[in-house]
């Protein structure tokens, strides 16, 4: 399809504009946005996916994930805390409905048990 690279190269960029802005902002996460760049790059640029996995600071962090499914300690500490934090305050001070703040709090655990099961460091280290 024609319309693909410019939509992966597009959503690419997109990615690394919120990445950045998630270096300054705590309630948005930097790595998922690079890894959704670094797939769509992998799509549409080969080079800027080769630039991104060669990044003096997100480098190592994505080619951990990409390589071993790697997730940093400090990263799945960070994760489970505020998916605990999010999951009471929905039942302590949420507005929603009894029955979005269980889903919520079920998709969390969900998200919550993958993390926690994924390799803290590459095998061998």
């Amino acid at each position: 399809m024609r319309l693909a690279k410019p939509f992966y190269l597009l959503l690419g960029w997109l990615s690394v504009a919120l990445a950045v802005a998630g270096v300054v902002l705590p309630v948005l996460p930097t790595t998922p946005f690079l890894l959704l760049a670094l797939w769509a790059f992998g799509k549409s640029s080969p080079e800027l996916a080769a630039r991104l996995r060669a990044h003096p600071r997100f480098g190592n962090t994505i080619r951990n994930w990409e390589d071993h499914g790697v997730i940093p300690l400090p990263a799945k500490i960070l994760a489970i805390t505020m998916m605990t934090a999010t999951s009471i305050y929905l039942f302590r001070f949420g507005a929603a409905p009894r029955w979005a703040a269980i889903a919520a709090t079920l998709v969390m655990a969900g998200a919550g048990l993958y993390v926690v099961t994924r390799p803290s460091g590459p095998r061998g280290s």
